[in-house]
């Protein structure tokens, strides 16, 4: 299938695609701190968690259903255009996260992911929980 958009739009729109302070990541900062919650945004643990909670040992990742890929979610289409290269990245994506996670475990670190389909209140009520727990 060819692209519906020439190179330099495709280009231009996909440049426009924040890798953080992402709305879905602002919605579950803004609920939690609401809670009462505080967190580190910058950490050097693995995986570069979103919002890191020292005092919890845990953290959280808020995934894009598209970008890593959340399982039996309608939002996790795949482009029909350039199919190798979206198959590639996406492998890529899943593998770093599991990477990741494996890591925080070894550093006994617990590990959330919300992800962004899942942004309504009591999921995020129901996270709140498992991160004071």
């Amino acid at each position: 299938m060819v692209d519906v958009v020439d190179k330099a739009t495709r280009s231009r729109m996909m440049s426009g695609i924040r890798g953080r302070d992402t709305k879905p990541e602002k919605i579950v900062r803004s609920h939690l701190h609401r809670l009462g919650l505080r967190f580190r945004l910058k950490s050097l643990l693995p995986g570069k968690p979103d919002l890191v909670f020292p005092k919890y040992r845990t953290v959280v990742f808020v995934h894009g259903c598209f970008w890593h890929r959340h399982p039996g979610c309608k939002f996790a289409s795949t482009p029909a255009s350039n199919l190798e290269f979206w198959l590639d990245k996406f492998e890529a994506n899943v593998i770093r996260d599991a990477r990741a996670k494996l890591l925080l475990r070894r550093l006994d670190w617990r590990h959330l992911v919300v992800w962004e389909c899942q942004l309504d209140h009591r999921r995020l009520d129901s996270l709140y929980r498992k991160i004071i727990g």
